[in-house]
C-alpha cells in the first residue's frame, strides 16, 4: 500500500490537469544509482504492465511496477513546497538511510 497526503493528491491533480493528463495515473518505483544505492522515479503513466501492483488512496491511483513493490511497501507519498526545495516526497518506513536530497535511500 502506497499512502497519498493531501499535499501530494493536490499538486499530482494540478499538474496532470496542466498536462492535460487526467486520464493519467501516478506510477512509481525504484531503480539503482543515486549517493545511497538506490533512487524514487515517479512518472505519470496510463498504462498498466503484466506484475503492476495497483492502490487507490485519497482518490489517486498509485501504480508500482512488481521489482519495487517490496521496496516501496507502506511508503508515504507527500508533496513539499519548502525552502528546501519544491517536490514530491518519499517517506520509507523501509530504509535504513537516505541522502540528504531525499531523493535516494539504502536498506
Amino acid at each position: 500500500m502506497i499512502t497519498v497526503t493531501d499535499l501530494a493528491k493536490n499538486q499530482a491533480l494540478r499538474l496532470l490537469d496542466e498536462e492535460g493528463k487526467k486520464d493519467h495515473f501516478i506510477r512509481v518505483g525504484v531503480q539503482g544509482g543515486g549517493c545511497s544505492g538506490l533512487m524514487y522515479q515517479l512518472t505519470f503513466d496510463n498504462e498498466e504492465k503484466d506484475g503492476d501492483k495497483t492502490f487507490e488512496n485519497n482518490g489517486i491511483k498509485v501504480v508500482v511496477d512488481k521489482k519495487s513493490f517490496l521496496y516501496l511497501l507502506g511508503t508515504t507519498l507527500d508533496y513539499s513546497g519548502g525552502l528546501n526545495g519544491k517536490g514530491f516526497v518519499f517517506i520509507n518506513p523501509n530504509a535504513n538511510r537516505t541522502c540528504g536530497c531525499g531523493e535516494s535511500f539504502s536498506l
